[in-house]
């Protein structure tokens, strides 16, 4: 019976370390992991002002041929998120022309309603909807992260355990 688990053991984490080349390798995505995520948190203010920049001029983009893409998504955040542009609605007057916004802004969505300035919308920019989802599902994405990093040193145990049972193995054959 051992064995047979011993066995199942063996061609399970052979598999398992072709594809993540053994120990090594497990151990320095874990590393990289763990640093990139401190120095998210270090310079999260950074990442703040970088992110909110980006995305606003993404949103120079909305218009152009060949992003229909980006056009779809921020339609389908807005609608969604109940918000508008980056900060505020006013993101997206450079961009559309004063007192203009996607229609996806509007509290009550109709063809061409972002273009009366009378029309209520939605002021909560889509940075802060978002930052506001990720605090309250924080708790969630820190259970996805603990599960992902449970996986990761079981891969590495499994993996040490495999060259520990490969090496004595070895030794035995060589007498």
């Amino acid at each position: 019976m051992a064995r047979g688990c011993l066995c199942c053991l063996k061609y399970m984490m052979f598999l398992f370390n072709l594809i993540f080349w053994f120990f090594i390798v497990l151990l320095v995505i874990l590393l990289a992991e763990l640093i990139l995520l401190i120095l998210f948190f270090v310079y999260m203010d950074k990442v703040n002002e970088n992110a909110k920049k980006d995305l606003k001029e993404g949103l120079l983009l909305y218009h152009t041929e060949n992003n229909v893409g980006l056009k779809n998504a921020w339609n389908i955040i807005q609608a969604e998120m109940r918000c508008c542009g980056v900060t505020d609605y006013t993101d997206w007057y450079p961009v559309l022309g004063e007192n203009t916004v996607p229609d996806r802004c509007c509290m009550e969505n109709s063809q061409g309603c972002g273009r009366n300035a009378t029309t209520p919308l939605w002021r909560t920019g889509c940075y802060e909807k978002v930052k506001m989802w990720f605090d309250d599902n924080k708790h969630v994405l820190g259970t996805v992260g603990m599960c992902i990093l449970i996986m990761q040193i079981l891969g590495m145990a499994f993996s040490m355990t495999l060259f520990q049972h490969i090496h004595r193995t070895g030794k035995k054959y060589d007498a």
